[in-house]
């Protein structure tokens, strides 16, 4: 640690390990079994949960890239067991939510930017060099393949699959694989539901709601209304008609 400058400040847990030449500033909590690596920023406003690993270089809660942020007390929090790789960026909140937010387990591979007010789920993983703007919103087990852009207040669904360098302009509902110029539905993700313990028979139902949205010659709105006449909508249909409902950009195309 002789290398490393630790503010007294700072909360720090047990068995806490880092790398030589690091930073650690001021208004800072850091939980238990946390390792970080060498020439690591861990700004102001950090908060950081048991069992997380951060790798060399990597920037964690400094401030918003965004004109509008006048110094304004705000956070960034790590849910417990993450990975943040090599030189990942991840700027604080502003005003709008006064966080940014990286769930439990995720990964967050090398290069990646995650801006301010982002809301990043549990069990995501984000592949290098993806590039997010401001309030994007990403749900648990969504996958993201490397390079992609992720366009500010995009929205994207729980257990979604994204292709590598695919321009994310709009909100992409949950469960899908998605890719193609300009991007677009490309199919339920089949493979990951089963891994993650969908039964065929939630499987089917997805694949018959978006089979309504994309295939049926309907608009979106019409095909919701059609989907919503069903007196018994499972749980996982309503999830994607509550996805759509919230949607502020619109979803992507079949």
């Amino acid at each position: 640690m002789s290398n490393s400058v630790i503010s007294t400040k700072a909360k720090i847990g047990n068995n806490f390990k880092i790398g030589n030449f690091s930073t650690i500033e001021d208004d800072v909590i850091i939980g238990n079994n946390v390792e970080i690596a060498s020439n690591v920023l861990i700004a102001n406003g950090a908060r950081i949960s048991d069992d997380v690993k951060i790798h060399h270089g990597a920037v964690v809660s400094t401030v918003p890239q965004d004109l509008k942020f006048g110094g304004e007390i705000t956070t960034f929090e790590i849910g417990k067991g993450t990975v943040i790789r090599e030189y990942a960026t991840l700027n604080r909140g502003t005003n709008h939510s006064k966080k940014s937010e990286v769930g439990s387990y995720c990964f967050i591979m090398a290069y990646s930017h995650i801006a301010h007010d982002c809301h990043i789920g549990n069990n995501v993983i984000i592949a290098n060099g993806v590039q997010m703007g401001g309030h994007v919103e990403i749900g648990d087990w969504a996958i993201i393949g490397g390079l992609v852009p992720i366009h500010q207040f995009t929205k994207i669904g729980i257990h979604v699959m994204i292709g590598g360098g695919f321009r994310t302009v709009k909100d992409v509902p949950p469960y899908i694989l998605a890719g193609n110029i300009p991007l677009r539905f490309e199919g339920v993700n089949i493979v990951g539901l089963r891994r993650r313990g969908f039964t065929n028979g939630q499987i089917k139902n997805i694949k018959e709601a978006y089979d309504m949205i994309y295939k049926s010659g309907l608009n979106v709105s019409d095909a919701v209304k059609k989907i919503s006449e069903n007196p018994e909508i499972p749980e996982e249909v309503n999830v994607i008609l509550k996805f759509i409902e919230q949607s502020d950009r619109g979803i992507i195309r079949g």
